[in-house]
This record gives C-alpha cells, sequence and structure tokens, in this order.
C-alpha cells in the first residue's frame, strides 16, 4: 500500500540514511554483535551525516526542525535492515534528547546541545532499579542538596546506553514530601564523575549489540546546574515524554516485522518442497495475505499518529495502544515467519533468526 506520509525531501533523507547503514554499519555489525556494543565513533559518523541533530537548533549544530518524520525514517531504515540493535535514534534522540530540548535552560543547551547534535556526546536516561522495576513512584535513588551540588546515591538497571553514554539523565528523588510524585528530580550525570560506576554490559538474549548495563552512584556530586527543567517536577517530565517513546517503538516494531515479511516473501519464492515453491501452497498464501493486510493496517495507524505527533496532538494513550499493537503483530509475523522458513529459520546465518530474537 502507497504511503502518503513522506514528501521527496523525507524521501531523499531517507536515502542518506540507507547509504549510512551500509558503508558504516553493514560491513561492522556482525563484530558490534559478538562484543555486546557498537563502536561509538558511529555516533560522530552519524552526526557527520546530519541524522542526530534533529529537533537541536541550528546555531547549535542541529537541523532546527521538530518534523518527528525524519526521526521516523532513522527508526524505520535501521529495523528494516535487519540492524535495529545497531539503531542511533532510538534510545539517545529518540527518548533521551527530547528531555534536553524541552526543558534545558541556555547554559545547559551551549553546554551540551553541539556534542548531541555531532555525535561527540552519547545520551540516555536512567529510570529502572534493580528492586523496583517500572514502578517510579518506589525508586530509592536519591539525591541530597550541599550547597551547589546535590550528592547522588543509588542504583539504575537495564539501562540502554549504559556503556556509551557521555550524558545520563538520573531519575532521583529529592525531596521528602511524602508524596512520591512530587519529590522526583532529573539530574544529568556525565562522564567520569567520581563515584559513578559502570556495571557489566548486561548479557541479554537478543538485540545484543545494543549495550545496556547497571549503574552505580555513590555520593556522586552533582552540579545543582546539572538539573534539568525544575526541582520536584521530574515524574510530571516523564510523563509528557511517553507519547513519543510509545510512538517510536510502534514505529520500529512495524518497520520489523515489514522486513521480515519481505524476506520470508522472497524465501517462499525461492524454497521449493513437493516439486513447487512453498509459497505457492495454500495455507501459506493465506499466513501471507493475512500478514499483507495486518501491516498494511498497522502503517496506517502508526503514519496517522506520526502525522498527531507532528502537530503535537498525539494523547498518551493512542500512543500506548500503537505500541501494544504492533510490537504484538510484530512478534506474530516474525514467529509465523520463521515457521515458513522450516528448519532454515532456526539457522544464525539466516536473518529471520535474529528478528526473532531481537524482536
Amino acid at each position: 500500500m502507497k504511503r502518503t506520509l513522506f514528501d521527496d525531501t523525507h524521501e531523499l533523507f531517507r536515502a542518506t540514511v540507507r547509504t549510512f547503514i551500509e558503508r558504516e554499519v553493514a560491513p561492522h555489525f556482525e563484530e558490534w554483535e559478538r562484543a555486546g556494543i557498537v563502536d561509538k565513533e558511529l555516533y560522530r559518523k552519524a552526526g557527520e551525516a546530519g541524522m542526530l541533530g534533529m529537533g537541536i537548533p541550528e546555531e547549535y549544530g542541529g537541523s532546527g526542525t521538530d518534523d518527528v518524520r525524519y526521526e521516523a525514517i532513522v527508526q524505520e531504515e535501521f529495523a528494516g535492515s535487519g540492524m535495529m540493535n545497531a539503531g542511533l535514534g532510538f534510545v539517545n534522540h529518540n527518548v533521551a534528547v527530547p528531555y534536553y530540548l524541552a526543558h534545558a535552560d541556555d547554559e545547559q543547551k551551549a553546554r551540551w546541545f553541539p556534542g548531541l547534535a555531532s555525535g561527540e556526546l552519547v545520551a540516555t536516561i536512567a529510570m529502572t532499579e534493580p528492586g523496583t522495576g517500572s514502578d517510579l513512584s518506589a525508586i530509592a535513588t536519591r539525591a541530597v542538596r550541599d550547597g551547589e551540588t546535590f550528592v547522588l546515591n543509588g542504583a539504575k538497571m537495564f539501562i540502554s546506553n549504559g556503556i556509551n553514554s557521555d550524558l545520563v539523565i538520573v531519575v532521583c528523588k529529592t525531596g521528602n514530601s511524602g508524596k512520591p510524585h512530587r519529590d522526583m528530580s532529573l539530574l544529568v550525570v556525565e562522564r567520569d564523575m567520581p563515584g559513578f560506576v559502570r556495571g557489566r554490559n548486561l548479557d541479554k538474549v537478543g538485540q545484543h549489540c545494543a549495550d545496556t548495563a547497571e549503574l552505580f552512584f555513590d555520593d556522586v556530586r552533582v552540579p545543582a546546574a546539572n538539573v534539568l527543567g525544575e526541582e520536584g517536577k521530574g515524574f510530571s517530565y516523564l510523563m509528557e515524554n511517553l507519547a513519543g517513546e510509545r510512538l517510536g517503538i510502534a514505529v520500529v516494531a512495524v518497520a520489523h516485522a515489514e522486513a521480515a515479511f519481505q524476506w520470508t516473501l522472497q524465501y517462499a519464492k525461492e524454497r521449493h518442497a513437493f516439486g513447487q515453491p512453498i509459497g505457492t501452497f495454500q495455507h501459506n498464501r493465506f499466513q501471507f495475505a493475512t500478514m499483507r493486510t495486518e501491516l498494511d493496517l498497522a502503517r496506517v495507524f502508526v503514519d496517522h499518529q506520526l502525522e498527531l505527533q507532528n502537530d503535537k496532538a498525539l494523547a498518551a494513550e493512542d500512543a500506548a495502544k500503537a505500541k501494544w499493537w504492533c510490537t504484538d503483530l510484530g512478534k506474530r509475523v516474525l514467529d509465523t515467519c520463521v515457521q515458513l522458513h522450516g528448519g532454515y529459520g532456526y539457522m544464525e546465518e539466516y536473518p529471520i533468526a535474529r528478528a526473532w530474537r531481537d524482536g
């Protein structure tokens, strides 16, 4: 089904991203998968290619555009290449950078925006803790004011970009009102601050080269100038960004499932059994028709949500629908595609095997 979301300028940018993946990612991807982390130099190269500065004003080296379709293109191309876990856009620019765009003051913009746009600085956000999971109201990480600094103590778990990151937005308690949602603040911890220790790069089932780590904070002195936004308003800031984060996950899920569908369709045309291509069997044709229909429906749904997000009119609950539906669809499509590959679907040399794990 033809998409109407993108214009010629968007498609030119898509061609740039696709070429970047072919030249800078594909030749090194297997090495990064084995290492469990991408070469940090990849971010600098992406900055040179103009892929990291979306939303950051031109005066700081960014593109100056708040058109979310450009970020969606980066996500789609990495997911569609089968190398989504080497993707630069999601955690760094889809999750972390929007907090800087919305809440950084002029001094913070001058200090951090140029590096975020160039790829010299890699960003992440640390919410989840070992004992609390996704229950943000129960976080134990705390920062106590001491003059012009905060003394930060605590631990975070499952932090994407945990090893490569230079700037870590740490969600922590800074107050004692007894109302946990009012006591949260966002503190930016910078690489090599004394007392900030990175734990092991976690050994995950899939998405191997997406570094994911434990982070520890032992009396880390964070300047008060590193508070993003207002002290005590961290929880409301987190809620404001949910729609964009959820929509980004939906975009990736659909693009990833679409790629798996196309690989499997080609395989079904080439693989023969009982004297004919397996794609000609009626049952398999039904499965392809079902997947194609559901992927088209998901595309229309997500594209409409991208339009709403561009107009700053996307409701968080609608984005949650997209995140649920599209990830669930992705799981079903990937599983069906593995089955259609037969035994080869379980072989690492076939991209569908990795796609299934990463999905």
